[in-house]
């Protein structure tokens, strides 16, 4: 190998760990962002191939098994036995748990992310103002297919002390899980069912084949 290739690669190693580090601090989720930061601080120009999201993910799970194991396994046990609780309330609206809080890399900014399934947003708006829940309306875009991508609207709100994000997909939205943004591949999903199951020390990739 040479040199330069042996640099060009240590170079994309030093990338993925610092984004990995400015995930871990910042709490930030967007990796595209994680990557510029990384190669600002590193001195790198943007003609340099940068690490995949892939990469950063392992990264930031070693990250995490480093410095923060026993305080964020108690937070990930935390937050799951919360999340169980919102998809316990939110039940009629077939809820499903993604993200870090699913995955298990969870950092003290993480928050609960939910997608629940409805004829239209009105609809879960009108049960959250029944039940007298402040909330936040945004938008967030999601990727089907290689360069397609559809907003979809996200509702934010605070039980407790957490903060919970709650995207709303048409019904027929539980049948087709969007993009992951690590890897490409259907976002994880898991029922009410597959978090009891989480909580009682099961594997993701064990419930992941139900």
């Amino acid at each position: 190998m040479s040199r330069s290739s042996d640099w060009g690669k240590e170079t994309r190693s030093r990338l993925a760990l610092e984004a990995a580090r400015i995930m871990g601090e910042e709490g930030l989720r967007d990796f595209q962002m994680a990557k510029r930061k990384a190669a600002a601080r590193l001195g790198v120009g943007q003609n340099h191939t940068l690490p995949s999201n892939q990469e950063i993910e392992a990264e930031l799970r070693r990250y995490h098994g480093l410095f923060h194991a026993e305080a964020l396994a108690e937070r990930l046990q935390r937050l799951r036995e919360e999340a169980r609780e919102a998809m316990m309330f939110f039940h009629p609206f077939n809820p499903r748990l993604v993200g870090s809080v699913l995955d298990g890399t969870v950092s003290e900014h993480s928050n609960i992310n939910l997608h629940v399934f409805v004829d239209t947003p009105e609809e879960f708006i009108l049960f959250l103002m029944s039940h007298s829940i402040p909330y936040e309306q945004g938008e967030r875009r999601f990727r089907f297919e290689k360069n397609s991508r559809v907003p979809y609207p996200v509702i934010h709100f605070i039980a407790g002390d957490t903060a919970i994000d709650v995207v709303v997909f048409g019904e027929n939205g539980i049948r087709q899980a969007p993009r992951s943004k690590v890897d490409g591949k259907p976002m994880k999903r898991a029922s009410l069912a597959q978090l009891d199951r989480l909580l009682n020390k099961q594997t993701l990739s064990e419930i992941s084949r139900d």
